[in-house]
């Protein structure tokens, strides 16, 4: 098979995060509409398009042939295609956008979050995790990820609770620069967060992300410009924590890191920004060490000299991250690339980081079980 040629960002598009009025089919045309002003694109150069919006049945608006209604919108017959992966939908999305060969592939997704209830929500997305064993013991997402940081914190007793309340107030500190984010304007003290009610032993309630409405959008292309797609791959693992060899270091993101890092002929200690998947500020802290951004078991070194704070050697979720920014589930990863496109260009203000050239996006789906890891060049 015939190497393909590279793919580049040649626009992004992105709403605001937060508690918004518009349906899902709108809030991903508002995204899309971004992208092609952003790329100077006509609809009609578009080749196909990758939704990747998990679902718009679930929050009351009774729809699961999501294509279509994007056919709607555009008045278009072109592919559209969908490809769910939990939370790191937004990530697989692109990788798969890659695999299609067309020129021009328009990448969107939407999700409206708070427009129902918590519990319907909650069973929704945990139709990601593993449903025979663990769910009926009571494994949601925050209690899987509270029993990774109680193993983390007992293999690695170096590392504390106020570790991973500083990896929050990093990325709070970051969102309240962010006029997209939920907590655009809205700073958290350091305090707050460490006395912040128990969500699930030992993470708290500033330890998990927060859930919003939002969209996001790219358009990926084989025509040159300001950034270029490096490296992006996707792996999985397997769907219940119980079957791994180890719950303090995720495969999935050590096997699509490699692979990334391989195709971008770049190592590590290249990467001057990074968007990682911070769903609990654990799973952060894993990430370090597993995308090689840190040593086994010593992250915390790194976290109290500030390595990855905004002004550090490596900031990591400028945007605020999930954690902040807020989380629409299948917006996530491409609103990952918004930001990194927008830090590679210059464009992100106060909360821009000095000159940088390569950049790294992270995406979970699941607790560890899809990762999706996308390395953007300044060209």
């Amino acid at each position: 098979m015939d190497e393909q040629p590279p793919y580049y960002i040649k626009g992004v598009g992105m709403t605001k995060f937060g508690i918004l009025r518009k349906l899902s089919p709108l809030l991903a045309y508002e995204a899309a509409l971004e992208s092609l002003n952003d790329a100077d694109m006509k609809f009609e150069e578009i080749d196909a398009v990758v939704l990747a919006s998990m679902d718009w049945f679930f929050s009351d608006e009774r729809q699961r042939h999501v294509g279509s209604v994007l056919s709607s919108l555009f008045k278009t017959h072109i592919p559209i295609i969908r490809t769910p992966t939990g939370c790191s939908t937004g990530g697989s999305a692109v990788w798969t956008a890659q695999q299609l060969g067309y020129d021009n592939v328009l990448v969107v997704a939407a999700e409206k979050l708070m427009a129902c209830r918590t519990d319907r929500v909650t069973e929704e997305f945990m139709m990601a995790a593993e449903s025979h064993y663990e769910q009926t013991e009571g494994l949601n997402f925050p209690a899987q990820n509270a029993l990774v940081a109680q193993e983390y914190l007992r293999k690695y007793p170096s590392t504390t609770m106020d570790h991973l309340a500083k990896i929050a107030f990093k990325n709070h500190t970051n969102a309240a620069l962010n006029p997209l984010a939920r907590f655009f304007g809205k700073p958290v003290s350091f305090e707050e967060i460490r006395t912040s009610p128990l969500v699930a032993s030992p993470l708290r309630l500033f330890d998990c992300s927060i859930s919003t409405d939002g969209a996001a959008a790219c358009i990926i292309s084989k025509d040159k410009t300001d950034v270029k797609i490096a490296g992006s791959s996707v792996y999985n693992d397997y769907v219940g924590l119980f079957e791994r060899d180890s719950v303090t270091s995720w495969d999935a993101t050590v096997l699509s890191a490699k692979d990334s890092f391989g195709q971008a002929k770049i190592s590590p200690e290249d990467v001057d920004v990074a968007e990682l998947h911070d769903a609990f500020t654990i799973v952060e802290l894993v990430a370090y060490e597993d995308l090689g951004f840190a040593e086994r078991g010593k992250s915390h070194l790194k976290i109290d000299d500030g390595y990855f704070e905004l002004d550090g050697k490596l900031p990591i979720n400028a945007s605020g991250g999930l954690k902040a920014k807020g989380h629409p589930v299948s917006a996530t990863g491409i609103a990952q690339l918004f930001e990194l496109t927008q830090q590679l260009r210059g464009n992100c203000g106060d909360r821009q980081v000095t000159h940088p050239k390569i950049a790294l996006a992270h995406n979970v789906g699941g607790a560890g079980g899809n990762v999706a890891v996308t390395i953007l060049k300044k060209t």
